[in-house]
């Protein structure tokens, strides 16, 4: 079988998907992915194929672009009403109506018999409507952007029909299979339905440090809390990750450990001296020794913190961000603030941060979403499945297309 992987230029909207693109390898199946160069290094870092088309998407410098003065995007733009996260298939239907044709002439010379993409990469709807194919989106987290973005986009589609070749097209085509990573509690109660998949941690490959060896884990006479504000730091600003560090600091009980690269450490300048600081590695490797977890609310930090049954105290930035914090919180397993005042005020989080380490229930709630998450079906079961959507598994031969950069 023959899978064709459309990512969005988000490296950390391909990353959920890799686990169950590993399955998919592992049982013998021929995997490509095709992407612009913001997620060719990830796709090699985690050993699959890739084809690069276009140029940098970088969606960082997107996001920071006319901001006023020094403000972070979440002062600038606060969070937006339940009725306008559909707009951001705006901008993701803009990109893919930009790649099309040249996504769509690769993949004729592929010949697929199965897409595979994230939640927001249009092109893989289109592809699979013009050639047949059954598509799969692979959601990452708590989803109430990518059905009403769909719909959003459904007059600009219509718009284009004739030109996609697919005169009278409704709209955007809804996914064959949606995935759905999120254990059953934390789902959007009367949300749009998915095929559940347990959520694998991967964020990417690293040795094991001495000090993860040597860690004697939870119970040893410290509460460790983890920080980690994923690869935005550069949304944050310096002064928001300063006030933060010393903010949480001020429970002396705690040991606060920051995962942050250069030279966003530096400027971040002198640290409590129960703050240790290190660089990126995959959080799976040490959040088995942690008491809690303080993020910015990205879908790969909340959910391996939710595998391994964390109380999570989220400061949504931005996006998904603020459905998943809500989530977590009524769930029991999180608290959340999601106005830039509240996030900087150290006593507001000061205090969240006493509740989480204090109250057992944050704790017992946590320990029921990791249970839940690990009794989903595996990425090798839904491999399967996906084999028997197909319809048989196919003798592998070499594919037409070259994986190489095409500009």
């Amino acid at each position: 079988m023959r899978v064709l992987v459309i990512a969005t230029p988000v490296p950390t909207h391909f990353l959920p998907l890799v686990p169950l693109l590993w399955a998919l390898r592992s049982a013998g199946h021929e995997v490509t992915v095709l992407g612009q160069p913001d997620v060719l290094g990830a796709v090699r870092a985690c050993g699959l194929t890739g084809v690069g088309v276009g140029e940098s998407f970088d969606v960082n410098a997107m996001l920071l672009r006319n901001l006023p003065g020094e403000q972070r995007p979440l002062q600038a733009r606060p969070r937006p009403a339940p009725e306008l996260l559909g707009g951001y298939g705006r901008l993701w239907w803009a990109h893919a109506a930009a790649l099309l044709d040249r996504y769509t002439g690769l993949a004729k010379e592929y010949g697929p018999e199965l897409i595979l993409a994230d939640p927001l990469e249009y092109c893989s709807l289109i592809i699979g409507a013009r050639l047949g194919v059954p598509v799969v989106h692979h959601r990452w987290t708590v989803d109430a952007i990518s059905g009403p973005a769909r719909r959003f986009v459904g007059a600009d589609v219509r718009e284009s029909a004739e030109r996609l070749g697919l005169p009278g097209l409704p709209g955007l085509p809804d996914p064959t299979v949606l995935l759905d990573p999120c254990p059953p509690t934390l789902r959007i109660p009367d949300g749009e339905a998915g095929v559940p998949i347990r959520y694998v941690p991967y964020s990417g490959g690293a040795g094991t440090p001495a000090w993860v060896r040597a860690d004697p884990g939870p119970g040893a006479g410290r509460r460790r809390v983890a920080v980690s504000l994923g690869n935005t730091p550069a949304l944050h600003g310096e002064r928001f990750v300063r006030g933060l560090l010393h903010a949480l600091a001020a429970r002396s009980d705690a040991e606060i450990l920051l995962t942050l690269p250069e030279p966003y450490r530096s400027a971040v300048g002198p640290l409590p001296g129960n703050v240790t600081a290190v660089d990126p590695l995959p959080l799976h490797l040490f959040l088995g020794t942690c008491d809690a977890m303080v993020h910015h609310g990205g879908a790969g930090t909340a959910m391996t913190a939710t595998a391994f049954g964390l109380p999570q105290l989220v400061l949504p930035q931005l996006a998904d961000h603020f459905p998943l914090a809500d989530r977590l919180a009524a769930t029991g397993a999180g608290l959340s603030f999601d106005t830039a005042a509240q996030q900087d005020d150290p006593n507001v989080v000061g205090l969240a941060l006493d509740e989480l380490l204090s109250d057992p229930r944050h704790a017992r709630s946590a320990r029921r979403l990791a249970a839940e998450m690990a009794a989903m079906p595996s990425p090798a079961a839904v491999a399967t499945d996906l084999e028997r959507l197909v319809g048989a598994t196919t003798e592998p031969r070499e594919a037409s297309l070259q994986c190489t950069s095409r500009n």
